[in-house]
């Protein structure tokens, strides 16, 4: 007789289950179609603002990137319909790739199809047998995906804890051939940065490499918004490898490498996330060219950027608030005492017109839930003052179980 097993889709909504599934059973902040929710508030006559999207610039309407997203899309067509080694490149893919080299500072640039690639390929096609990759214990998803899967060692050390990075290559650099150590340079879930100059001193001391994933702090760190080399003055020839996307400050889709031409010339005919994934679409490297354009000819985006990240954390603050470790830049969270607050919160704001989707299970401990407010140079005072007078309502509603109940039927 064969065993008796529970179908697939039992096993799904198990696993679905624990995952957290009883959390959005009653109310689903998630999947929101915001454009609709746009369309909704504007026939409330409520005003729309969103804090959901990375669009840290305030690009992403911008008629001179959408102008060349739409000449990318009407000269070369929907696709580039190939791989680029295998004839899909066209002449704006190294033209960009070039562009984005000489702004950040680097040896040269290579574009992957998707950010989230680009970690994953990266990190498993370099490591080996005899190699270990160290992470910090808070990276992304991506990199721990990616490092999970080769056949080399791979441990974290505590979040931003260089003391514990340090001891740990004391104890084990002698037992590998090649070190990777992997931070992010803004963490997207708590908005702070690692000690760059003292990163680069402990490598450089132990004969590692050091990888830097600037998804987040590419346009948003640095005067001009050349990420954590410029914000801490550190020479990008120091670090090996550098990884971006180009889905938040750039408005388009993708992530790219950055490295040393000498590295990148090889990457192109051998790394797996890009020889194999067609190039990025014409529409695509069209939007994140002209966001390129954009922040190169506008460093004073960064710096309202700047200004509004402070302002909303330092008000925040005052209101009582907890924002962690943020340090004011692009991504400010506020943290809640408990899981049906962090979701009675992100209702609150939407009933208001504000999108702030609530982070509760995935991506944080469990024990810390958050709305996670990404700031953009395009908020105004009046949007950021209105979000924290909201939270603030809920937060000291939190001991009146009546107050709570009113909240989560129908905004402050």
């Amino acid at each position: 007789m064969k065993p008796d097993r529970p179908s697939f889709s039992v096993v799904a909504e198990r696993r679905f289950r624990l995952a957290g599934k009883s959390i959005i059973e009653r109310h689903n902040p998630y999947f929101l179609p915001v454009d609709r929710q746009r369309e909704i508030c504007e026939q409330k006559n409520i005003p729309f603002v969103s804090f959901g999207h990375y669009d840290y610039l305030g690009l992403s309407h911008h008629p001179e990137v959408i102008k060349k997203a739409s000449e990318g899309l009407h000269r070369l067509g929907s696709s580039v319909g190939a791989s680029r080694l295998v004839g899909g490149e066209r002449s704006g893919h190294r033209a960009f790739e070039s562009e984005m080299a000489e702004f950040l500072g680097v040896g040269d640039v290579m574009c992957l199809v998707s950010g989230y690639l680009v970690n994953l390929s990266l990190i498993n096609y370099l490591m080996g047998p005899r190699d270990l990759v160290l992470i910090d214990e808070l990276a992304h998803n991506s990199i721990f995906v990616g490092a999970k899967n080769g056949r080399y060692d791979h441990r974290t050390f505590r979040h931003n804890d260089l003391d514990d990075l340090e001891r740990q290559l004391a104890e084990v650099r002698g037992q590998y051939r090649n070190v990777l150590v992997v931070v992010e340079g803004l963490y997207s879930m708590d908005g702070d940065i690692p000690d760059l100059p003292r990163l680069v001193e402990i490598k450089e001391a132990h004969d590692a490499w050091l990888l830097v994933d600037e998804a987040h702090s590419y346009g948003v760190l640095g005067a001009t918004g050349r990420g954590l080399c410029e914000h801490f003055e550190i020479d990008p020839g120091r670090i090996e490898l550098t990884v971006g996307t180009l889905s938040k400050s750039f408005v388009s889709s993708g992530g790219f490498v950055c490295a040393e031409k000498g590295v990148i010339d090889w990457l192109r005919f051998a790394l797996p996330g890009f020889v194999y994934s067609v190039g990025l679409s014409p529409a695509a490297l069209g939007s994140a060219h002209g966001a390129l354009i954009q922040l190169r000819e506008h460093p004073e985006l960064v710096e309202r950027l700047h200004r509004n990240s402070v302002y909303f954390r330092d008000k925040a603050r005052e209101a009582g608030l907890d924002t962690g470790a943020s340090i004011g830049r692009g991504v400010v969270p506020l943290l809640f005492s408990t899981v049906e607050q962090t979701m009675i919160a992100s209702q609150a704001l939407l009933e208001e017109g504000i999108y702030a989707p609530p982070i509760v299970q995935i991506g944080v401990p469990k024990d810390q839930p958050r709305i996670r407010f990404f700031i953009s140079a395009a908020h105004t005072d009046e949007e950021m003052d209105r979000t924290i007078g909201i939270i603030a309502a809920v937060v000291a509603a939190g001991q009146d179980p009546e107050r709570v109940r009113a909240l989560a039927l129908g905004g402050v």
